[in-house]
């Protein structure tokens, strides 16, 4: 399912200027451990639009609840660091997230944050209505790496 509005959460901006992320399979600070994200699904109507919402931070407010889905959402795969094209920084999680076996229903965002650094906000995704899964499969693609393509790009 293609998503046609998503936002960086403007915290996250200054977030990553002062070393509050690291997107990436390795590992940076002195702790030694690799930060964890998670794509969270929210519902629909709520205060989580992607376009709006300046200080999103993972939250169980407004998540969806059902059969076979866990507080919190899906850990995100991030085996690929941030790449950069000509002046473009970019990154995209490396596979998409896939919710299986699940009853949830009217949902309407994705949320992803960084479980591991307090929850804070990464970006949130408009996924283009009000949706409905009953006993079923909910896959978010990811896009292809790339300066236009990339999920978070910084020019």
């Amino acid at each position: 399912m293609a998503a046609n509005q998503w936002g960086i959460v403007p915290a996250f901006k200054v977030q990553i200027l002062t070393g509050g992320h690291y997107l990436g399979a390795g590992t940076t600070r002195a702790t030694g451990a690799v930060d964890t994200f998670k794509g969270a699904l929210y519902t629909a109507g709520s205060s989580m639009t992607p376009l709006g919402y300046t200080t999103y931070a993972g939250s169980t407010a407004s998540e969806v609840t059902g059969t076979g889905y866990t507080a919190g959402g899906a850990t995100v795969t991030n085996a690929t660091a941030p790449l950069l094209y000509s002046s473009t920084a970019t990154w995209t999680p490396s596979a998409s997230l896939v919710w299986s076996s699940v009853t949830i229903s009217n949902f309407d965002t994705l949320g992803i944050y960084n479980s591991t650094q307090s929850g804070n906000g990464v970006a949130l995704i408009w996924l283009g209505g009000a949706q409905t899964v009953i006993s079923g499969t909910f896959t978010v693609s990811m896009p292809t790496p790339g300066a236009t393509t990339s999920l978070i790009q910084i020019a």
